[in-house]
């Protein structure tokens, strides 16, 4: 039966991309196939009447107050004009030059994509408001899909994006479990701690994006961009203040004067008040803007239910205890087992978004890779940082797929694969020395909260395992880790 549970989770992709189904119908229908057989042929009823049960706590998490906050901020952006003055007033400081516009956009990725919660919403603004702007400018097709793709994962890796704070709700209820079984006595790991243990890997990849825009790829078209408009001085003011109060909240939400759920509050609290004060969203605009963000809170609400219901059957299945079991017979030490899981997330985010990768896959392998490697901030890192190239590798990647259908004009493959390779290099180099320096993860907690992890003898990993998987399903702790909010 355990080996049915595993079958269940590629038969989720193949759904997926053989019906077109949203992903949350998907996983009820996967999940209910895997109800019924462990009801005919085992003895899981009453561990799937604990459903009722999960669905309150996981409802009752204070943290996903930030989830409609995060979207109604999408919605917002997608309706203000604020990507195209931030867009020509970073031309202008980037002296107009030929790569200032593919630098502009990267920059603005990086300010707003944390602000929009998903890829999928950040691809939306920036192809809308930007690749008019790249094409005016003379950016060839291929850079300019590549700075615009490359831009909408940048939120993936800043925080607090929606993305980061349940990446660290998740890990905190994997690195729990894990401590439990291993019997460590060890602080457990929150959204805060993930979030500073992203900025500096994070800065550095946002720096060499940068470098890569302004040095790499063709020149634009000679005599390209002279009429394109050019910053005024309301788009110098703007686009001032807007800097100013995202650096400040984003800082802040890093440093730990906000919590996550205040900041999201604060963005969509003040983009709402800015658009109705300066009557750049009327009443018809906003009730657009409600509608969808209603909209998608609705769909992503229903695909963490549905996570939820999938991750008890695959419990109900024994399939924890089975990845427990394979994840502690993988040879050598930890970094052999971490690279082992990080490739299984980066196959699955050729079918899955973060979202669905977050709820599905990390609750079902992470607790077992945390009884052998103890440094969950590291591993979180590590976990983003995959899931982000993952989106970059074309021609299946999620950002590239979401960038080819909101642009009109197509891309030859090969194309895109020669303006792709830049970046993917970039992200290549910041995965190895992250894997190669673990305390780069750890340099802007504070000291207190520092982790030294401790060296496992293979005495202390069979002991972990012992615990981990003979437990029986319904005394394990909930999978996903929404059972108590983790600011």
């Amino acid at each position: 039966m355990a080996w049915l549970g595993l079958a269940l989770i590629p038969a989720i992709g193949i759904v997926l991309v053989l019906t077109g189904l949203p992903a949350f119908v998907a996983l009820i229908g996967v999940a209910a196939v895997g109800a019924a057989a462990a009801v005919a042929f085992g003895d899981a009823a009453a561990v799937l009447t604990a459903l009722p049960s999960r669905i309150v706590n996981l409802l009752e998490n204070d943290l996903l107050q930030a989830l409609p906050l995060f979207v109604l901020m999408g919605a917002l952006l997608n309706r203000l004009p604020l990507a195209d003055m931030l867009f020509r007033a970073g031309v202008a400081a980037a002296g107009n030059k030929p790569a200032a516009p593919k630098v502009a956009a990267v920059a603005l990725g990086a300010l707003l994509a944390p602000m929009n919660g998903s890829v999928g919403a950040s691809v939306a603004v920036l192809s809308r408001t930007v690749r008019p702007k790249l094409t005016a400018h003379g950016v060839p097709a291929a850079d300019g899909f590549a700075a615009i793709a490359v831009a909408s994962t940048l939120g993936v890796v800043v925080p607090p994006s929606l993305v980061l704070i349940l990446l660290g709700d998740a890990m905190m209820a994997a690195h729990t479990i894990a401590s439990n079984a291993a019997g460590r006595s060890e602080r457990i790991v929150n959204t805060q701690d993930v979030f500073r243990g992203v900025v500096v890997p994070g800065g550095i990849f946002l720096g060499l994006c940068l470098v890569i825009a302004a040095f790499a790829g063709e020149a634009r078209e000679e005599g390209a961009g002279r009429d394109e408009a050019r910053a005024g001085a309301a788009d110098w003011v703007v686009a001032g203040l807007t800097v100013a109060f995202i650096v400040t909240l984003l800082g802040g939400v890093a440093a730990g004067y906000f919590y996550a759920v205040e900041a999201a509050a604060m963005g969509a609290v003040t983009l709402l008040l800015g658009g109705l004060l300066s009557r750049w969203i009327d009443r018809a605009a906003l009730a657009a803007v409600l509608a969808e963000a209603l909209a998608i809170t609705g769909a992503l609400f229903a695909l963490l239910l549905a996570a939820t219901t999938f991750t008890l059957v695959v419990r109900a299945l024994g399939t924890d205890r089975l990845l427990a079991t394979l994840i502690g017979a993988v040879p050598g030490g930890e970094l052999a087992v971490t690279l082992s899981v990080l490739g299984v997330i980066a196959l699955s985010a050729f079918v899955l978004d973060a979202f669905e990768i977050i709820f599905v896959i990390v609750p079902i392998v992470m607790p077992a890779l945390l009884t052998r490697v103890p440094d969950a901030v590291r591993v979180a890192v590590l976990t983003i940082l995959t899931l982000q190239a993952s989106f970059l590798l074309p021609p299946l990647g999620y950002a590239v797929m979401m960038t080819r259908g909101a642009m009109a004009e197509g891309v030859p493959t090969r194309f895109l694969v020669r303006a792709l390779a830049p970046y993917l290099l970039a992200q290549a180099a910041v995965l190895a020395l992250v894997a190669a320096v673990p305390g780069l993860t750890h340099l802007v907690a504070p000291r207190e909260t520092r982790v030294n992890a401790p060296t496992i003898s293979d005495e202390a990993v069979r002991r972990g395992f012992e615990r981990l998987v003979p437990a029986a399903p319904e005394e394990a702790a909930p999978p996903l880790g929404f059972d108590k909010p983790a600011q």
